[in-house]
């Protein structure tokens, strides 16, 4: 009996089963006050600024439908040239050359200060005179001239091909030129004027050369000018 016993399978006491244990999350997150205060304080920017941008967009949009802005115009309307010589052996430009030209602003509630303006005479790529313009105001619809005049001598930088083209110029009698204009104005509505605005004008034309004061047998034609805002 008791060897019977002592073979007997024997497992010990018995193990009582693992108890199950749950993390209960709670219904809102630990967050750091820092942190936390962080992105209160980043929301609010945006905010604040997102709101800046609506009420300037709409005020622009406003402001535009007022106003209705539209281009002002520039031309050259008349070019006389009675001299315009080049020396080969120093690359020196002789010109005498007066311009008529035009501003027409069109517009019926916006004015313009003309600061400053100036003048540049260029040939080929060239600049070879310039003159500062007396500034002015412009009102409404109105059209205003301006009478830039290039007299002197000057050292240009032609190459043989620019001086070829001089040549086949001198012999038409007709010279291809260019004079931009730049400007510093400030757009005025009612009680309301905008910073100094930088504009660039460029006019390219034709101008026949005057001989003993007769003219050309081909006239000026006017030209619109481009504006570069």
């Amino acid at each position: 009996m008791a060897e019977s016993h002592l073979n007997g399978a024997y497992y010990g006491p018995s193990i009582p089963p693992r108890s199950k244990t749950y993390h209960r999350h709670g219904r809102g997150s630990s967050c750091n006050p820092c942190s936390c205060l962080f992105g209160c304080l980043c929301n609010c920017i945006f905010q604040i600024f997102f709101t800046i941008l609506v009420i300037i967009g709409v005020a622009a949009l406003v402001l535009w439908l007022v106003l209705r802005p539209n281009k002002v115009k520039f031309y050259v309307t008349d070019a006389t040239l009675t001299q315009f010589d080049l020396s080969t052996t120093n690359n020196t430009i002789h010109y005498d050359l007066a311009l008529n030209m035009t501003i027409r602003n069109p517009n019926k509630r916006i004015g313009i200060y003309y600061d400053s303006i100036e003048a540049r005479a260029m040939y080929q790529g060239e600049r070879f005179a310039s003159t500062n313009l007396q500034p002015f105001y412009q009102g409404h619809k109105n059209t205003s001239s301006l009478h830039p005049v290039f007299k002197g001598q000057s050292l240009v930088l032609l190459g043989d091909r620019e001086k070829s083209n001089y040549n086949n110029e001198k012999n038409l009698g007709v010279y291809e030129m260019e004079v931009k204009l730049y400007m510093r104005i400030r757009l005025k509505a009612g009680w309301i004027k905008t910073h100094k605005i930088k504009p660039k004008i460029e006019c390219d034309f034709k101008v026949p050369l005057e001989s003993n004061g007769k003219s050309s047998s081909l006239n000026f034609e006017e030209t619109r000018c481009h504006l570069d805002w």
